[in-house]
């Protein structure tokens, strides 16, 4: 399975929503970098993304977007197949 990261704050809903939409899919390890407690981490969230919002989601190492690009491509019936992909195949 993929390697997932996120970049999440303690009390937002749509990074819980995005955690649960993944957890359905069967991933099980999920990266979160919490940038409510380090400011720096933000600004690199920020500097990788283009984007101030939570979550920010990576697939490996491609930018997924938010819960709502993460949603749509659940929609469009790709997200299962990106988390089965791996850099390595």
């Amino acid at each position: 399975m993929s390697k997932i990261t996120m970049y999440v704050t303690g009390s937002c809903p749509y990074c819980r929503m995005a955690e649960n939409l993944l957890r359905a899919k069967g991933v099980q390890d999920i990266e979160k970098i919490r940038v409510d407690l380090n400011s720096d981490l933000r600004h690199e969230m920020m500097a990788k993304t283009g984007r101030r919002t939570v979550p920010q989601i990576y697939i490996d190492e491609k930018h997924i977007g938010g819960y709502d690009d993460l949603s749509l491509l659940d929609h469009k019936g790709e997200l299962s197949t990106l988390l089965l992909q791996s850099d390595g195949v």
